[in-house]
């Protein structure tokens, strides 16, 4: 088992496993003391079935007399730690736990509001929220760049997204959130110089600035895109070589005279048949004189007068089409992924409002939702998981698969099982409660 390294967080019995992957994140920050907050604000974050403000993360572990409410707020405001750092070092752990060995790294890339009322709020803007109801998609408050790595779990049919690196958005004047979305490749790309990365964003995410060396990027092509043909080849005649080919036709026009191929794709958890075209071109307005392709993409029983149902361009010249229309299928885990940490564990509750605090509490949530999930596909997974839930819930009784809430609950009830050894007194008997004895087998893990 693990020691508890930091004297004030002696008394608070964690499970091993739990424990033993918050260790694997020791080497970001500087003291054990700050290492120690940690460890207590992610596992109160996780323990907490209320508000996940700060107070509720530190109310979460029942440690609120040991750790002062400022220490925690500190944590935030002032202590010394990076949210790249923190970032990278769970993204490895989902690179090395997650992902088969060599495998490519599918990134997801989305912008999402939380927001925030008050004058003082740092970089709080009125500003796009694609959440928002009615015609209006205007939300005030803190804009985030999300960037997630897509895994498929062995127990899941979808794609599941964990995000690991964030950007708050500046404002007007400032770096856009295409050219944040970039600066999150580049870092990326520092950290598994051995990896191959492929980004995927919707239409929002195209621009030179995610021209990333050593990444792709696919993204959905607007209808009145301008495409060119590859640049002709050289003529040996003195003066700058084209940079591009003739102006290719408009989508409609290039979808009527393609040349279509049967590709059966893994999409949304089933498996379709769809027809598809692949043509080598330049987004010159978006990307430049960067190769890419155009992938139509087609369904068999299709009405529309387009000739196509979706439209992508790629800079990725290496992968088919079956896989280049999966791997945009795979952007969606982001938005369950955003929902999911507002809905669930509350990441944006937090009512801080000084520069730094706010730079990293959300950050802060994100990792820990990317750590519970990590730690259940490691550690807490057992097929008997939804047994319990089905019997009290028979509604769910076609629920084959755990969600993340089923994720959360199975290390809440594993972080209860850890405080107990044995059966005593007034305590039940682990092996008449299914769920109850699945919880203290993963807390012995």
């Amino acid at each position: 088992m693990v020691s508890m390294p930091p004297p004030t967080l002696r008394s608070l019995t964690l499970p091993p496993s739990w424990l033993a992957l918050l260790q694997t994140l020791r080497s970001v920050f500087a003291r054990a003391s700050t290492f120690g907050v940690f460890v207590l604000l992610a596992t109160g974050l996780v323990a907490r079935t209320s508000r996940r403000t700060v107070v509720g993360m530190l109310a979460g572990t029942g440690m609120a007399a040991v750790v002062s409410f400022h220490s925690a707020c500190r944590f935030f405001s002032t202590h010394v730690w990076d949210t790249d750092r923190l970032g990278l070092a769970v993204a490895r752990q989902v690179v090395t736990r997650l992902l088969p060995t060599h495998a490519p790294i599918t990134v997801a890339v989305d912008d999402t509001l939380f927001r925030r009322w008050g004058k003082k709020v740092h970089h709080a803007f009125w500003t796009h929220d694609g959440a928002a109801q009615g015609p209006a998609k205007l939300g005030r408050g803190n804009r985030w760049v999300v960037a997630g790595i897509v895994v498929r779990l062995p127990f899941h049919s979808h794609p599941v997204c964990l995000p690991i690196l964030f950007r708050l958005w500046a404002g007007k004047g400032t770096a856009s959130p295409v050219e944040l979305a970039g600066e999150i490749l580049t870092v990326l790309v520092d950290a598994f110089p051995d990896r191959a990365i492929h980004a995927v964003g919707d239409a929002a995410y195209h621009g030179t600035p995610l021209l990333v060396p050593g990444t792709t990027i696919t993204t959905r092509l607007p209808a009145n895109a301008a495409l060119y043909a590859p640049p002709p080849p050289r003529t040996g005649r003195r003066g700058r070589p084209a940079k591009k080919g003739a102006r290719l036709p408009g989508l409609a026009a290039l979808a009527e005279a393609a040349v279509w191929f049967t590709g059966t794709v893994h999409r949304y958890g089933r498996t379709d048949t769809v027809l598809i075209a692949v043509t080598n071109c330049l987004w010159y307005g978006a990307f430049g004189d960067a190769a890419g392709r155009l992938v139509l993409v087609r369904e068999p029983d299709t009405t529309t007068s387009t000739g196509y149902d979706l439209a992508l361009f790629t800079t990725d010249r290496d992968n088919t089409g079956d896989r280049l229309v999966e791997r945009y299928a795979e952007r969606w885990s982001i938005e369950p992924a955003n929902a999911t940490a507002t809905q669930l564990l509350g990441v944006g509750q937090a009512r801080n409002r000084v520069p730094r605090a706010v730079e990293r509490t959300v950050p802060f949530g994100f990792l820990v939702q990317s750590l519970v999930i990590v730690w259940y596909a490691t550690y807490g997974y057992h097929p008997d998981d939804l047994a319990g839930r089905h019997a009290t819930e028979p509604w769910y009784g076609q629920k084959a698969e755990p969600a993340f809430e089923d994720m959360l609950a199975k290390l809440r009830r594993t972080l209860v099982a850890a405080r107990f050894n044995g059966v005593r007194p007034a305590q039940p008997d682990v092996h008449k409660y299914r769920d109850y004895e699945l919880a203290c087998a993963a807390a012995a893990a």
